[in-house]
C-alpha cells in the first residue's frame, strides 16, 4: 500500500503499520512530533471532524494515548524525504496535509486510500485502520501485553487485545523487531 499510494501520503501509511497510529494521531502530528535523532514519533493530539467540518485536535482518547512511540530506524530515510518534501512548514507544521496543501480530512484521503488498493491489487475491503491492527500484529512478536497497551495509547487490555513503553527500551525493541521485518521483506542480506 505504501508503494501504491500517493507520495504525499507514503509516510502515513507506513506509520500506521508500523507505529500503530491512528488516523486523528496522523493528521494532527506536526514537525516537532517527530524525532529523527531516535526514530521517536510523540503523540500528543487527536484530529477531528466536527458536525460543521471544522477540524480540531483534541487530546487522545484517554491519557495513555499521550505517548511517545517508537517507529523503526528503517523508516528513517522515508521520513527525512517526507519533511523535506512534503510537510508543512516550521516546528508547527502539519507532518501530514490534503491535497491542495491544507489540513488532512479523513474524506480527502479515502480516494487516495481506494486508489492505492486497487494499484495495489487488493480487491477485499481493508479499512486503513487495520494498518493499525497489522501492526499491533506484527510487533506482538515477543512484546508483553502491557508493552502493547502503551505502544497503541490502549487504557484496558480488552482495547489491545481487540487491536492486537518505552519502560527498559522495550518500544525501541518492538520497533527494532519491525524493522527486521521490513528488511527482511525488501531482502537486505542482513536480516
Amino acid at each position: 500500500m505504501a508503494d501504491a499510494i500517493a507520495p504525499r501520503l507514503r509516510l502515513l501509511v507506513l506509520f500506521a503499520a508500523f507505529a500503530g497510529l491512528r488516523f486523528g494521531e496522523l493528521a494532527s502530528l506536526r514537525r516537532r512530533d517527530v524525532h529523527t535523532d531516535n526514530a521517536v514519533v510523540m503523540v500528543r493530539r487527536s484530529q477531528a471532524e466536527m458536525q460543521t467540518g471544522a477540524l480540531i485536535d483534541k487530546a487522545p482518547k484517554s491519557a495513555a494515548g499521550v505517548r511517545p512511540v517508537a517507529f523503526p530506524t528503517e523508516l528513517l530515510p522515508d521520513v527525512q524525504h517526507h519533511l523535506d518534501a512534503c510537510a508543512g512548514p516550521g516546528r508547527d507544521g502539519h507532518v501530514f496535509l490534503g491535497p491542495q496543501g491544507g489540513r488532512l480530512r479523513r474524506s480527502n484521503f479515502r480516494d487516495d486510500w481506494i486508489n492505492a488498493r486497487k494499484e495495489a491489487g487488493i480487491t477485499a475491503e481493508v479499512h486503513f485502520h487495520d494498518l493499525r491492527h497489522t501492526g499491533n500484529t506484527l510487533a506482538a512478536s515477543g512484546a508483553s501485553l502491557r508493552e502493547l497497551m502503551s505502544r497503541l495509547g490502549q487504557s484496558t487490555p480488552r482495547a489491545a487485545l481487540f487491536c492486537q513503553h518505552l519502560v527498559n527500551g522495550s518500544d525501541r525493541r518492538i520497533a527494532d523487531h519491525l524493522g527486521s521485518l521490513i528488511r527482511k521483506a525488501r531482502g537486505d542480506a542482513d536480516s
